[in-house]
């Protein structure tokens, strides 16, 4: 069998009863974060009113799927389009390190959005979820993503777009022949660019919703017959040797159905690109153990790795300067002043882009590629803040940020991060119905109800 075969026979194949009681526990917890995300964002991301009203005049408004926060109906690309766009808006979704992909927001809602097609249970859904984590991240890992990153691809929605497919996929009960189709048709759709960062343009959230839209039309095209490109992801004109200049196809198989991609996802605790999170850490533990005040500090060094600098760290004068929420959430200057400064980086921090003080501590502060922090790349997302302040020098390294798997947020704090999303949209007894739902997800008899557990419209 061809490696296109063997995954799509793996996730074609898998059932709930076969994954370990951890994993099952787990996408249940990635399911509530991602959800949290999107309920919030209906509300509040910026992007949301021309995502709706495109959605309108492209007709896909008419039909029975769900968005969360949401009274409306859609269709169901309409509604895996807003949901895993939503589910990426605030920058604040899963990340797997090592993959540098957020691979809940294209797959989750394409899983659901399927599932409400063919009335799935909760339990196919949440296993059909698993295979789509599965497929996105190995496929990110077999680039890697380092070298697909520098092509100018985003991961998140190109690989994406597979995991979806494969979610969705599962959903449908598609054999190993269909779901192999099904990754081949989403071969002609996997798309995502970095030019995002010169604008702060949307189109990072509208990728990875895009991707989420294009699996589940990749494996409903599957299903009615539809037939896609043979060997999607080792041929000749395949994805890993399209998007890479060097891959490793063998990473893609490599322990699959005994390691658990899913299980190396982490969890963000601040609403900002993955690579700003170490430094936010230590900003934060130099602040309260030093009690820092902003104007007391004189200048601020953010060690980073390559691939963080490229994000979060260049081109200095831009990362100096944000203008807009996706400029902030990309500006390691810009998340580290606001720690320092609050004590606190989250969805509200971003009201303080003109802050007078924020803007003042930003231009003191300065990312640079430190060599410890280049060491721990590509297993660690890690960082090294330098604080000199009151005539003395305060250091932090963090190599495991918090909300990785190693430091997984505990289920108090994945509760409380939902509730700070969700209660303001929902209203607390609402999002508490909600979430008491999600945490039944694998033992509902029919998905459905769950998107149309009683919400306000925002």
């Amino acid at each position: 069998m061809t490696i296109t075969q063997e995954l799509s026979a793996f996730a074609a194949g898998l059932r709930l009863e076969a994954l370990p009681p951890e994993v099952v526990a787990r996408t249940r917890a990635l399911v509530l974060d991602l959800v949290g995300n999107i309920v919030r964002a209906r509300r509040d991301a910026e992007s949301t009113p021309a995502l709706l009203a495109a959605v309108k005049a492209l007709g896909l408004d008419h039909g029975s799927s769900r968005v969360f926060a949401d009274s409306a109906t859609y269709s169901p690309a309409g509604a895996a389009l807003i949901n895993a766009t939503l589910g990426h808006s605030l920058d604040f979704d899963d990340t797997h390190a090592v993959a540098v992909v957020h691979p809940g927001a294209p797959v989750i809602p394409a899983a659901l959005a399927a599932g409400e097609m063919v009335g799935a249970s909760g339990g196919e859904v949440l296993t059909a979820i698993v295979a789509g984590y599965e497929v996105a991240l190995r496929l990110a890992l077999a680039l890697p993503a380092g070298a697909h990153y520098d092509r100018g691809f985003h991961p998140s929605a190109t690989c994406g777009a597979f995991g979806a497919a494969a979610a969705a996929g599962r959903v449908f009960g598609l054999d190993t022949a269909g779901m192999a189709s099904a990754l081949g048709i989403a071969l002609s759709q996997c798309a995502g660019s970095l030019q995002f960062l010169a604008n702060g343009a949307w189109t990072k959230r509208f990728q990875v919703g895009w991707a989420g839209m294009a699996g589940l039309t990749a494996a409903t095209l599957a299903r009615e017959g539809f037939k896609g490109a043979a060997d999607a992801i080792e041929g000749k004109h395949g994805f890993l040797r399209a998007y890479a200049p060097e891959p490793q196809p063998e990473r893609v198989l490599q322990d699959i159905g005994t390691i658990w991609e899913l299980m190396n996802t982490g969890v963000k605790p601040y609403p900002s690109c993955r690579w700003g999170h170490a430094g936010i850490d230590a900003a934060l533990a130099l602040r309260a153990e030093h009690a820092l005040k902003a104007e007391e500090i004189e200048d601020v060094t953010l060690g980073l790795s390559r691939a963080g600098m490229l994000l979060v760290g260049e081109p200095a004068d831009r990362k100096a300067d944000p203008q807009n929420i996706v400029d902030g959430q990309f500006s390691g200057p810009f998340v580290i002043a606001t720690a320092l400064s609050t004590g606190q980086m989250g969805w509200d921090s971003y009201a303080l882009l003109q802050d007078t003080g924020i803007k003042g501590l930003m231009r003191r502060v300065r990312c640079e590629n430190d060599p410890e922090i280049e060491a721990e790349f590509p297993a660690n997302m890690s960082g090294k803040l330098t604080v000199r302040a009151r005539g003395e020098t305060f250091v932090r390294k963090v190599i495991v940020p918090k909300g990785e798997p190693e430091n997984f947020l505990t289920e108090s704090e994945l509760r409380s991060k939902f509730s700070g999303l969700a209660d303001a949209v929902l209203g607390a007894d609402a999002a508490g119905q909600l979430a008491e739902a999600i945490g039944s997800l694998d033992r509902l008899n029919d998905v459905s109800p769950l998107l149309r557990h009683p919400q306000e419209a925002a």
